[in-house]
């Protein structure tokens, strides 16, 4: 199963407001904080230009105004087109002044995070992370447990998008595990017989990576995880996907995609 992958930073959100729908802009105005409305542009217009691409539709400001990305009751977004649902399924995050967006088929439970790589407390690990991720966290050498951390919550939080949850649900109801084939975790934190976090330089990781996310009643996501500078990337849904393709926008000629070096 396909899943699609757009990022954007903020110097790409036009100045204008016109790739906004009326209700989009009625929105955007009722936000008093500017570093709200910042992250909501640019998380809308990073998701907006994906369904397009996606959808091989027109990327101009009156197409892209044609159409409304609506959060669900349950928080999720949805997108919609003259009060009918598009055929798309899409999840948001926005970090550090970056966006993506993953896109997929309509139907499938799909949940995308980005987080950024920093140093979390004792704390933070006791209270959210689950004993199996502890021991993990435990067991991984101190250069690497921040990045570990970073990968093991962002996992988290694409689960609980992709369940329509968020942080309503508890979130050591859910236990990350990287891997190296589905559905093999290694417990000593090893991947093929090297650290999960092999290498070094800012593009140790030239392709997605694996995990998956086990839920107690059962339920079980898989994904991809992805990691440049201080930048990390995780996907989820079900049914399996494949790595994320990265979409092309127009008059691009390479991979649209802004990694954080």
């Amino acid at each position: 199963m396909n899943v699609y992958w757009l990022e954007q930073v903020e110097s790409d959100v036009p100045a204008n407001d016109d790739w906004l729908s009326a209700g989009e802009a009625v929105r955007l105005e009722g936000m008093r904080f500017p570093k709200r409305r910042t992250d909501w542009r640019l998380g809308r217009w990073t998701a907006k230009r994906a369904v397009a691409v996606y959808l091989k539709l027109p990327q101009d400001p009156l197409h892209l105004a044609g159409f409304e990305i609506r959060a669900a009751a349950s928080g999720a977004p949805e997108v919609y087109a003259l009060d009918e649902a598009m055929p798309v399924t899409i999840s948001i995050s926005h970090r550090g002044g970056v966006a993506a967006c993953a896109v997929a088929s309509p139907g499938i439970l799909l949940g995308c995070d980005l987080e950024v790589v920093e140093s979390r407390s004792d704390g933070f690990v006791a209270d959210y992370f689950t004993e199996e991720e502890q021991s993990l966290v435990s067991r991984t050498p101190e250069s690497d447990r921040s990045r570990l951390l970073a990968l093991l919550w962002s996992g988290k939080e694409s689960a609980l998008k992709a369940l329509s949850e968020g942080l309503r649900l508890n979130t050591r109801c859910l236990t990350v595990c990287p891997i190296d084939e589905p559905g093999h975790a290694d417990q000593s934190g090893k991947v093929g017989g090297d650290s999960i976090f092999a290498g070094s330089g800012t593009n140790r990781f030239k392709s997605w990576r694996p995990f998956y996310v086990s839920q107690t009643d059962g339920q079980i996501f898989h994904g991809w995880w992805r990691e440049t500078g201080a930048l990390l990337r995780t996907m989820v849904a079900s049914p399996s996907p494949t790595p994320p393709v990265f979409l092309l926008l127009a008059g691009h000629s390479t991979q649209s995609t802004s990694w954080v070096a």
